[in-house]
């Protein structure tokens, strides 16, 4: 399934949602125009959790864990994680403001790579791509919007198929793909890389920790599907 829309109107213009998409997209158009010489970059600047864990004192291993966020390995990776920022992100920025949205798109980040170099210290693997801060957005969302609609596409051949299902179903659906695979897939990752499927789990979880924090504390009007109100009294 494919969101392409949800039925929570945008307040405000997503400044920062539209500054990341344009930001990912412009980098891996210079990623795309390299071409075979992108390897060595990837090597630098993704994230290397062998790397992280050993060479932890240096400032550049570091950065890598924000550098990373914002490559991709192909274009199904770049857009496919830009259509859930898109779909997604607006609400919660309206919600949390633009400063506060940045930041809490790139604490996630940093807590979804910190799950998947838990999950394989060893790995001599670099991981890239946005997808583990976009699992924030996804995880405050939901906490956000659990009754909002989403019209998501289901790609079948010779047809596609659109239709409505709640948040809870579709992101709800979506984490729990990601944690079966992750459990699957724990005791082999270090091995075969591949999708950072802890990653994913950890920016999810990271996103609903960090809402409460991260939204504002006041609203002019309250959407029948926002439910941050209730998060602001405590109930």
């Amino acid at each position: 399934m494919i969101p392409i829309r949800d039925s929570i109107p945008g307040e405000h213009f997503p400044t920062v949602t539209v500054s990341l998409i344009l930001v990912n997209v412009v980098v891996f158009l210079v990623e795309w125009l390299i071409g075979p010489a992108i390897e060595p970059l990837i090597n630098t600047f993704g994230v290397t959790p062998v790397r992280i864990m050993t060479e932890w004192s240096n400032p550049l291993v570091l950065l890598t864990l924000f550098t990373a966020m914002y490559l991709h390995a192909g274009w199904a990776h770049l857009i496919g994680n830009m259509i859930y920022l898109g779909v997604f992100g607006n609400n919660v920025e309206d919600r949390m403001g633009h400063g506060r949205f940045f930041l809490f798109y790139t604490l996630s980040g940093l807590a979804a790579w910190a799950a998947q170099i838990a999950a394989a210290p060893n790995s001599t693997l670099p991981g890239i791509g946005a997808s583990g801060a976009i699992a924030g957005v996804l995880g405050a969302y939901l906490l956000l919007f659990p009754r909002a609609s989403v019209e998501v596409v289901v790609p079948l051949p010779l047809l596609f198929t659109t239709f409505d299902l709640p948040a809870l179903v579709v992101l709800g659906g979506w984490f729990l793909v990601q944690f079966l695979n992750g459990l699957m897939t724990i005791s082999v990752v270090t091995q075969t890389g591949g999708v950072a499927w802890w990653a994913h789990i950890g920016g999810f979880v990271a996103g609903m920790v960090l809402m409460p924090l991260f939204r504002r504390k006041r609203r002019v009007s309250v959407s029948p599907y926002d439910v941050s109100e209730l998060w602001r009294d405590g109930r």
